[in-house]
C-alpha cells in the first residue's frame, strides 16, 4: 500500500459520498482534555453530567478501536436556506426561529452510514482493518480532531470555522488503527474580530473562546429539561429550538457553502412556519411531523415549554394570548409555568404599547 496514494483515494471516494472536505489527524488529546478540565471545574457544562462521566473515553479514544493510531474527519455542509433568510426569522416575532441545522433530516444516522460506505470502500481496495465511526454520537474530541486534521480553526465562539467556508457544517470521524499520515492543523484567522461574543443574545460567549453551556440558548431550549431561568426568556426571543446568532454575524459564513445533500432540506415548513401553528399541536402531531428529525429528541414538554417562551416574546396578538389560554391547565407543570410567564409577557408588551383588547 502506498500511503500517499491511499490518503488521495479516500479524499475522492469521500468526495463522491457527498462529503465536502476531509483530513486526516494523530490521536493527540491533551490539549483538548486540559481546556475539558478547566471547563469542567468552572461548572459551565450545566446539567451535561455526561461531558464528565465519559472523560476517559475522550482522553483516550483508542479505548473505541485498540491499537488506533489515526482519525479520518471529514466535514459535509448543512445550510439549507441562505443568511439573509436566517436573520429575517430572528425579525419576525410571530415566526419560530429553529437552528438551520435541525430544520432538515437528522444528520446523526446520515452522517454514520456514510462514514461506514468510506470505510467499506476503504476495506475493498486495502483489506481489512479496524475502524468505528461517529458524527457527534459518543465522547470524542470532534472538533479539535478536526481542526488537527487542517479542516478548520476553533472559532472565538468554539465553532470550527474553515476560512472558504464558514462554520455551518457537521463533522464526522472514523477512528482507525492505520497508520495515516497527519494533514497538520491550518493557521486561525479570527483576528481582531469579536463579532460573535457581542451578537450571543444571553452573553454566553464569556471571551474568546470561553463559553458558558448554562447560558447558550442552544443549551436552554435543548439540552437543559425543566424550567429555563427567567432571566434569559426575553433574550431567547422567537428562538424555539438552538441559536445560530454567533455564525450568522462571522464574517467567514460570507463563503458558507449551501447544502448538496437534499435530506438536509427543511421539512414541515420549519423554516417558514408560525408559533402559534407549532403550539397547536397535539403529541401525535409532534411525534408525527417531526419523525427523523433531531427536534424530536428534546421531547413534547420541551418543545411545548420553548414554544410558550416564543409567544410570550410575541407581538402582542389576540392569537398568541388565545394559543398561551388554551394550555394554561396543561398536564405539565413546566408548561403550565412557561405559559403564565408568557401571558404575563404578553400582557406587559400590550400595556407598554397602549394596546387595551389584549
Amino acid at each position: 500500500m502506498d500511503p500517499k496514494q491511499i490518503q488521495k483515494d479516500i479524499q475522492k471516494w469521500a468526495a463522491e459520498l457527498g462529503f465536502d472536505r476531509l483530513g486526516v489527524a494523530h490521536l493527540q488529546t491533551q490539549e483538548a482534555l486540559k481546556f475539558l478540565d478547566d471547563w469542567l471545574a468552572l461548572g459551565r457544562h450545566g446539567d451535561m453530567a455526561y461531558m464528565a462521566r465519559h472523560r476517559a473515553l475522550r482522553a483516550d479514544p483508542s479505548q473505541w478501536i485498540p491499537g488506533a493510531l489515526s482519525v479520518v474527519s471529514v466535514r459535509m455542509d448543512y445550510l439549507p436556506i441562505t443568511l439573509a433568510e436566517a436573520m429575517v426569522r430572528l425579525d419576525d416575532r410571530e415566526r419560530a426561529a429553529i437552528s438551520v441545522y435541525a430544520l432538515g433530516r437528522d444528520y446523526h444516522k446520515l452522517m454514520r452510514q456514510r462514514l461506514k460506505k468510506l470505510a467499506t470502500r476503504m476495506e475493498a481496495e486495502i483489506g481489512p482493518f479496524g475502524y468505528r465511526v461517529f458524527s457527534d454520537s459518543a465522547p470524542l474530541f470532534e472538533k479539535s480532531f478536526a481542526q488537527d486534521a487542517g479542516l478548520g480553526w476553533i472559532g472565538k465562539h468554539t465553532n470550527l470555522i474553515d476560512r472558504k467556508a464558514g462554520s455551518f457544517f457537521f463533522l464526522g470521524e472514523i477512528v482507525t488503527d492505520l497508520p495515516l499520515a497527519a494533514d497538520g492543523p491550518v493557521s486561525a484567522h479570527c483576528g481582531s474580530c469579536s463579532a460573535c461574543i457581542t451578537a450571543c443574545p444571553t452573553a454566553a460567549i464569556l471571551a474568546p473562546y470561553q463559553l458558558d453551556a448554562r447560558r447558550c440558548i442552544s443549551y436552554l431550549t435543548i439540552e437543559l429539561k425543566g424550567t429555563i431561568p427567567i432571566e434569559f426568556r426575553k433574550s431567547i426571543g422567537n428562538r424555539i429550538y438552538g441559536c445560530d446568532d454567533c455564525q450568522l454575524v462571522c464574517p467567514w459564513n460570507r463563503y458558507a457553502q449551501m447544502t448538496r445533500e437534499v435530506d438536509f432540506l427543511p421539512r414541515q415548513g420549519l423554516d417558514r412556519v408560525s408559533l402559534v401553528e407549532l403550539f397547536a399541536w397535539s403529541e401525535e402531531d409532534f411525534n408525527r411531523n417531526l419523525e427523523g428529525s433531531a427536534i424530536r429528541r428534546i421531547g413534547y414538554e420541551s418543545w411545548l415549554r420553548n414554544l410558550a417562551i416564543g409567544l410570550g416574546n410575541a407581538l402582542p396578538n389576540a392569537k398568541a394570548v388565545a394559543a398561551l389560554k388554551a394550555r394554561s391547565d396543561d398536564r405539565s407543570p413546566v408548561v403550565r409555568e412557561h405559559v403564565a410567564w408568557a401571558l404575563g409577557a404578553q400582557a406587559c408588551s400590550a400595556k407598554e404599547l397602549g394596546n387595551a383588547d389584549i
